[in-house]
């Protein structure tokens, strides 16, 4: 007969459970987020395909020049061959045109081809929103590590200011600033405009986490040791507020991209001939009666790129600051 040692586990005996009741199979102490991103990528099958939408997208907004060339068609271009003078300019053929000379259709009246202008307008909308991201997220980090590290009257400052800044109404003031710049680059204009309004998120999210960092007793050896400021904020506090960081910055993308479509649907944003998803949606309008696909192309590709980046967000969040996520 075969006897177990003391203190040891049988065949069928149940397994321990892992540390501080952690299921098994949990992330190990101490992994970085980039591995408990990777580790989320592996188990949630949603959250591989939000990944590779997103991925989609940049890919065709960096090569819009070439992909439009592939399809054999500027954004620019009328083809008066595809469409109808006699009936008021309505694309040739089914399903808005579509065809092996246009692989998504051709805009009414213009002709102009739809699958041109939509790549085109991937890669205005995201660069729109990319680039105000980075502003809002560089502003914010700073303000924010800056008001919680310091305190005091400093803190005292840059919390009015985001109080100030987030109860300015945002939306009017973009619209009339928009509206009466003339002679400017738009998508400059609009990058300053929408990310000079959305730091102070940002900045509370990294405040409530530099209060909390900034007496742990690394900080404090660190201070004692006789590291400067500047080293500590860099070294020790940026590191420790990157994770929330890292799932804000992923949900700011969709927002930025529908501010984005939103002021260009409402006349003040990106202004033709240059194309936009908004600009694009706005015009299909007065035509969703006879030629549906001209309005349902551009707002899937709206709706596609929102969604992805919203439900990577989402999971990045979850992973990088659970806590954030509770209500």
């Amino acid at each position: 007969m075969t006897t177990t040692a003391p203190g040891a586990a049988g065949p069928g005996a149940a397994r321990p459970p892992a540390p501080d009741g952690a299921p098994a199979g949990a992330v190990p102490p101490g992994s970085s987020p980039w591995q408990l991103a990777r580790r989320e990528l592996r188990r949630r099958p949603a959250v591989r395909v939000s990944l590779c939408v997103v991925l989609l997208f940049v890919l065709m907004a960096a090569t819009a020049p070439w992909l439009g060339a592939l399809g054999g068609w500027s954004p620019d271009e009328f083809d008066k061959s595809a469409i109808d003078p006699y009936l008021g300019g309505q694309p040739l053929g089914s399903f808005g045109g579509i065809s092996s000379d246009h692989w998504l259709g051709v805009e009414p009246v213009s002709g102009r081809d739809l699958f041109a202008r939509v790549v085109h307008g991937a890669q205005v909308s995201l660069l729109i929103a990319f680039a105000a991201t980075a502003i809002v997220v560089v502003a914010g980090t700073a303000a924010g590590i800056a008001a919680g590290y310091f305190g005091g009257r400093t803190d005292a400052v840059l919390s009015r200011l985001m109080d100030l800044t987030m109860s300015f109404p945002s939306l009017i003031f973009m619209i009339a600033m928009l509206s009466v710049a003339k002679d400017v680059n738009r998508i400059v204009l609009m990058t300053v405009v929408i990310g000079v309004f959305g730091w102070p998120g940002v900045a509370r999210v990294v405040r409530g986490q530099a209060l909390s960092l900034k007496h742990r007793e690394y900080v404090d050896a660190a201070r004692v040791g006789g590291s400067s400021s500047w080293r500590i904020l860099t070294r020790d506090i940026l590191p420790g507020v990157s994770g929330p960081v890292i799932a804000y910055t992923t949900l700011l993308i969709p927002g930025m991209i529908s501010t984005e479509a939103a002021l260009s649907y409402l006349g003040v944003g990106v202004r033709p001939p240059t194309p936009s998803w908004g600009q694009m949606i706005a015009e299909s309008v007065a035509f969703y009666e006879t030629d549906p696909m001209y309005f349902v192309i551009p707002s899937l590709f709206l709706f596609l790129a929102v969604l992805a980046f919203t439900l990577l967000g989402d999971a990045l969040r979850d992973i990088l600051d659970p806590r954030g996520g509770r209500t």
